[in-house]
């Protein structure tokens, strides 16, 4: 068996800092992710005038309840999504001041416009410089009374995620009406986070889509961060092509992160997943079966499946993904594209991708740029020998340390699994 100490949530990290900052006192998050993306939110916060002392297991943040010491800032979000939706609707919940925000380039290609129009909704003086709906634009704060709003998040739950995390900065609260909304596990997790930092949010009306969120801010906490669901699953991926096993500590029948759900399809298929409280293990003989299904709420893994669908005995049929197209890249399209430069057959529609079992030929992969693209194909290259990447590098954005890290654990693996062969 190996173990894989994954790094710690994007998800919770982000959440994590917003919720530190808004907090009345001085909040610790323990083992957060060091990464691109969440040293852009931790810079984002600097830039705006909270405090934010960083060591190497632990990150310190002075809260202002009253919003960001800055009265002024220009704050660049990278490629960051939870950067670029969180930290404009922190700093619109300032008394004062006068805030720019923008982006890397393909930052400002994805949408805003949801969270942007509730946030002018409830009095917001907010104004995109280029693009209506879109990076870069400029918040005047003058604190937000709040009130009631009707939110569609099936693009994107962070839309969701930031307005909840706003409620408790208003004057009177929110009560906020879903009318459609896409990864609702991530909604989970912000729901949770909010109580561990003091905040209790109601559900009510048909299918629990009305939340009401009291006013009365934040209360600091010290705060421990899981290992990334989303990152561990190229390892359990890896363990199932492999006929190997592998276990991520942190991650278990507790985890806030609906991500984890993915060792779900993978049982699926034919894989063995054991789950204690603390951890899961994911063991296999490397036979997959192929299988329909929809990952409307588990989307950020819908790459790592598609990667390793044409090594299934039968077709792979992904449903309901419509929303990675409008993530990093268009994911679904990218996935699509890259199977068949590799000679395998592919169908695509406006939400779905067919897979149909092939021998992948190794390529160069065109990443487009986005981390998950590199990660998922990664595992496809332990059955595909000589993928190479476009731009390896772009996996800085959530584990700087990736390459190393997998070509450790599956070299681990595959010995540990020789070895057990031979001993056997």
């Amino acid at each position: 068996m190996t173990v894989i100490h994954v790094p710690g949530s994007k998800s919770v990290t982000a959440r994590a800092l917003f919720l530190a900052a808004a907090a009345n006192g001085r909040s610790t998050l323990v083992r957060p992710l060091a990464s691109d993306d969440t040293e852009g939110f931790a810079a984002g916060l600097t830039a705006l005038g909270y405090e934010v002392e960083r060591e190497a297991d632990a990150w310190h943040i002075t809260g202002r309840p009253a919003g960001p010491a800055a009265t002024e800032a220009d704050v660049y979000c990278r490629d960051g999504a939870t950067t670029a939706r969180f930290l404009p609707t922190l700093a619109a919940a300032g008394a004062r001041g006068s805030y720019r925000f923008d982006a890397s380039a393909q930052m400002r290609r994805r949408p805003l416009a949801p969270l942007t129009e509730a946030l002018r909704t409830l009095g917001v003086d907010l104004r995109h410089e280029e693009a209506d709906g879109h990076h870069p634009l400029r918040i005047e704060a003058a604190g937000i009374k709040g009130g009631e709003l009707t939110l569609d998040a099936g693009q994107s739950s962070q839309y969701l995620t930031a307005l909840l995390m706003l409620g408790p900065l208003t004057e009177t609260g929110l009560r906020i009406t879903v009318t459609d909304l896409v990864s609702a596990p991530y909604i989970e997790i912000t729901l949770a986070m909010m109580r561990s930092f003091g905040v209790e949010v109601t559900r009510s009306g048909p299918g629990n889509t009305v939340f009401t969120v009291p006013p009365g801010g934040y209360r600091a906490t010290t705060y421990a961060v899981e290992p990334d669901a989303s990152t561990a699953s190229y390892f359990f991926a890896a363990a199932a092509l492999t006929g190997r096993e592998i276990t991520v500590p942190g991650l278990g029948g507790g985890a806030l992160q609906g991500d984890l759900r993915f060792t779900d399809v993978l049982r699926r298929m034919g894989a063995d997943v054991h789950m204690t409280a603390g951890s899961t293990t994911v063991r296999s003989d490397g036979i997959l079966s192929g299988l329909t299904v929809n990952m409307r709420d588990i989307s950020d893994t819908m790459p790592t499946l598609a990667a390793i669908a044409p090594f299934a005995s039968g077709p792979v049929r992904i449903e309901d993904v419509g929303n990675t197209r409008v993530k990093e890249c268009d994911r679904l399209e990218a996935c699509a594209d890259n199977l068949r430069r590799m000679g395998v057959t592919v169908a695509t529609g406006p939400d779905w991708i067919e897979i149909q079992p092939g021998a992948p030929r190794p390529v160069e992969i065109e990443t487009h740029g986005d981390h998950r693209i590199v990660m998922s194909f990664a595992v496809a290259g332990l059955r595909t020998p000589g993928i190479t990447f476009d731009d390896p590098g772009c996996v800085r954005k959530t584990f700087p340390g990736f390459h190393e890290a997998f070509a450790t654990a599956t070299a681990t693996a595959t010995a540990t699994a020789t070895t057990a062969t031979a001993t056997g």
